[in-house]
């Protein structure tokens, strides 16, 4: 994970000349715009999907497509749960029981909604000390994670489109 961390670490850094121009919180709001882009693009994955291929896994070991998107609310809760100072839910409890396209677009967007919450503070809050995974981190590191994270999952959300002949929403034409 220190990898795609540092990698968005240093767009955060990026991002932020340009964002601190436009805002008084460019940490926070550079982080959010990469998460908003992302999780826009996992929902309207899973918007879109047929439920036929909600089951759908290229090989035994990986999640199914609906497992992804369950794993994904379900993380979104836990990570923006740490940078809000809120008790952290199980990260696995969406995925392991909810199955349906209609309660795992609908879990998918609660979890989006709240975590709109998170990416809505401060980078004076941000910079507040949280437990992640044991380790001492700041709440703009556990949003940070969470943009993160969603990119590394819409990579196999991607790939499981091709897969199946369909064109991911970031590679389709915009309107």
């Amino acid at each position: 994970m220190k990898s795609p961390a540092l990698f968005f670490g240093f767009l955060l850094l990026a991002g932020s000349a340009h964002a601190q121009a436009n805002s008084a919180n460019p940490a926070v709001n550079t982080s959010r715009q990469l998460w908003e882009q992302l999780t826009g693009y996992i929902t309207t994955a899973a918007q879109d999907l047929p439920e036929s291929l909600y089951a759908y896994r290229p090989t035994p070991q990986v999640r199914t497509f609906g497992q992804l998107f369950g794993h994904l609310a379900g993380a979104q809760y836990m990570f923006c749960a740490t940078a809000l100072g809120d008790s952290a839910r199980a990260e696995d409890t969406i995925e392991k029981t909810v199955t349906s396209k209609v309660e795992l677009v609908a879990a998918l967007k609660a979890s989006t909604e709240y975590c709109q919450r998170a990416y809505a503070q401060t980078d004076q809050a941000a910079l507040q000390p949280v437990k992640l995974f044991g380790q001492d981190r700041t709440r703009l590191f556990a949003l940070m994670i969470n943009a993160t994270h969603n990119g590394e999952h819409y990579g196999n959300i991607v790939t499981y489109l091709r897969l199946n002949g369909i064109v991911p929403p970031s590679s389709r034409p915009r309107p």
